[in-house]
């Protein structure tokens, strides 16, 4: 390896030189916040004659003998590219500005010294040689006229736009002079003795930082010959990258899916800034036979991945919708699950009708889960391995069961919880995209002709007002008034769905059912949605007529997100029950306990508190130190500000003079704080 201080226009001033971006290399994707800070820079450095130099970063490449048709020395950019970029379209936008201002002379020597190698073949004049998606936008920025147009959006053609309006005739000299001080570390590797992979990862970028798909692109592709970087990029990487991205905001989801692949395959959830660790950790050779399979499996999960992510990708109407309301939801923790039973539903394996009815079933857990606040975490190690248990010959209803025979906080709720705390419960200050999953579900539920609850217009109405006209204290009675107002303004049974609630307003009820103002038939008495049907015929609006439309719509849940239809017995774990789900502790012994997976032989819960909290701070000191955490379970440096000072930690102290209940409370409240309710489960002796 061979490092030195270069300024930028000198590197790309080398003659019969030609910077070529690998296949593995990220797409370019520098934004207009990174554009306009290194231009910001240019403009202080050129116009500080004080200054000789400002560094921005380094750019590392190595050669590896490779000459173009026309005889050029082809440098691979290993790290650089996007600053490398960057500055190529800087310097195209000040050729283009010199050509546009008569400005000749200058226009040819930028054109000729930092952007074309002048001798070469026409197809190989470019100096910057970026990947394939990019070529075409580069070439019509190159010469607007005679290029071919480049069709979508582009990053680079957005980012070019953005210099060639920023750089005037007041401004150009200074553009050039802070261009000509920028100055970098240039990195020659030598393949024979550097390995790239290992000093790409090591490096301190000030650019845009890598997604841990960026990190296993390279590695895979990093070390392999040239030729067999483009076969393996075009074979697997290519539409794995096409596939796994969310097209309704343009976004990869390269990371997510590799990471939901490695939680199917080690039944093991890796953080989110790890995967690239778990990644090589279980494919430690690159190039390896193992990880060429790897990406077989990939690229064909890929293909199902790209319908999860964009429903309208699936043909079928009945999965499409069930998949749309699948992404309304956000269960992607589900995915794990969901990859292998739609390849098992593409391979024909399953039925179209018992793969809908899965979806449907993940729907109803969830959902249900969702209404009774069930701790959200648990649902990754849950599907995390539910696809083991899928037994071919019985494919739904060993997925039933499976859901079904869960206990604590994993448990598949049932009817009566659900009814009881749906009636109660506050819809309207959930989420838009939950709110409208709940009302579109109910509003369809066997419509022949489906409503379309999201176009513009329809909105949630709140039949009892949020701020209610002075009439509606004259109608009701004080403490009905009070309970309309503090506890059902918010419940299913005071909601419903109006395409006129701005004119619906604050009025009284029997105003609302009956408007029909100017002939626009605006009132509850003339809508045609299910939700409003029962309101049609009211006279008034009470508590009774909330809780009777409550328990209409409940019951129309039930339909909806039904529970499976089988009896089992709850999974108990050998007694062993989850902390968040155990009674009271008072009077009583323990037997052992199990956290973090391990088993702790402890038969005091004063013993057990402490081994928790010293494993969490060992864990997360962070979370605990000076926080609202670290208040609430009273823990100190100072032991002599507590009654019975108990040590957690070296030099750290939590008060031990409560009782077993509290210790219980206190152990909760870190778990919760921390997202790990799952970790902690008790046997009482």
């Amino acid at each position: 390896m061979k490092a030195a201080e270069t300024r930028v226009d000198r590197f790309l001033a080398s003659s019969e030189t030609a910077f070529a971006i690998p296949v593995y290399q990220r797409n370019y994707d520098w934004t207009r916040v990174q554009c306009q800070q290194l231009f910001n820079d240019i403009l202080a450095i050129g116009a500080d004659e004080s200054q000789s130099g400002h560094f921005i970063g380094s750019i590392v490449y190595v050669h590896d003998d490779v000459y173009t048709a026309s005889g050029l020395r082809e440098l691979t950019i290993i790290d650089g590219q996007q600053r490398l970029t960057t500055l190529t379209l800087i310097f195209i936008a000040l050729y283009r500005h010199a050509m546009a201002t008569g400005k000749d002379q200058q226009a040819q020597r930028i054109f000729k010294t930092y952007l074309i190698n002048e001798f070469a073949d026409d197809t190989e004049k470019l100096k910057l040689k970026p990947t394939d998606n990019n070529k075409v936008a580069l070439a019509q920025i190159m010469d607007p006229k005679e290029a071919v147009k480049a069709t979508g959006f582009s990053r680079l053609i957005e980012n070019f736009r953005f210099f060639q309006a920023r750089i005037t005739d007041a401004n150009f000299d200074v553009v050039l002079r802070g261009v000509s001080k920028l100055i970098f570390v240039d990195i020659a590797l030598d393949r024979q003795k550097d390995n790239p992979q290992r000093i790409f990862e090591s490096l301190n970028s000030t650019g845009l930082e890598l997604s841990q798909a960026d990190l296993i692109r390279n590695y895979i592709l990093m070390g392999l010959p040239r030729k067999e970087q483009e076969q393996v990029f075009r074979k697997f990487w290519e539409p794995i990258e096409a596939n796994a991205r969310n097209r309704e905001v343009n976004e990869s989801r390269v990371s997510d899916f590799i990471r939901d692949f490695l939680t199917l395959k080690q039944k093991d959830i890796p953080n989110k800034g790890a995967v690239y660790a778990k990644f090589k950790e279980r494919y430690p050779v690159p190039n390896s036979a193992d990880l060429m399979d790897a990406l077989e499996e990939l690229r064909e999960f890929s293909h199902v991945y790209a319908r999860l992510l964009n429903p309208d990708l699936e043909s079928d109407p009945e999965i499409r919708r069930e998949l749309g309301y699948i992404r309304t939801l956000e269960v992607n923790v589900a995915f794990p699950f969901l990859m292998p039973v739609y390849r098992d539903f593409t391979a024909g394996i399953i039925s179209r009708d018992v793969f809908a009815a899965v979806l449907r079933l993940v729907q109803s857990y969830v959902w249900r889960r969702f209404i009774l606040s069930l701790p959200t975490n648990a649902l990754n190690k849950i599907f995390m391995s539910l696809y083991d248990r899928v037994d071919p010959a019985e494919y739904l209803v060993s997925i039933e069961r499976s859901l079904m025979q869960r206990g604590g906080s994993q448990r598949f709720p049932r009817d009566a919880e659900v009814i009881a705390m749906l009636r109660e419960k506050d819809i309207y200050s959930t989420k838009s995209r939950t709110r409208t999953y709940f009302f579109d579900r109910v509003e369809n539920h066997n419509n022949r002709e489906l409503v379309d609850v999201t176009v513009p217009g329809i909105t949630v109405e709140h039949i009892f007002p949020q701020n209610p006209e002075p009439a509606w204290r004259s109608a009701l009675a004080a403490d009905e008034y009070g309970l309309l107002s503090e506890k059902y303004l918010n419940t299913i049974g005071n909601l419903t769905l109006s395409g006129n609630n701005g004119r619906l307003g604050n009025k009284l009820f029997v105003d609302k059912r009956d408007m029909n103002e100017d002939g626009g038939e605006q009132g509850y008495r003339f809508s045609r949605l299910w939700l409003n049907r029962d309101l049609q015929v009211l006279d008034g609006w009470g508590v009774k007529q909330v809780e009777a439309r409550a328990d209409r719509i409940a019951k129309r849940f039930l339909e909806v997100w039904p529970a499976p239809s089988i009896e089992v017995v709850a999974e108990t774990n050998g007694d062993e029950i989850n902390i968040f789900d155990a009674e009271e502790p008072r009077f009583k012994r323990l037997e052992y306990a199990v956290f973090l997976g391990a088993r702790l032989n402890v038969t005091q819960v004063a013993k057990l508190y402490v081994e928790v909290l010293e494993q969490l701070l060992v864990l997360q000191p962070d979370a605990f130190q000076g926080t609202k955490l670290g208040e609430r379970i009273q823990l100190t440096s100072e032991p002599d500000t507590l009654r019975q000072a108990v040590r957690v930690a070296e030099g750290y102290f939590v008060e031990g003079n409560i009782d077993s209940t509290n210790k219980f409370e206190r152990m909760k409240l870190a778990l919760s704080e921390l997202g790990m309710e799952e970790e902690l489960f008790i046997k009482f002796a």
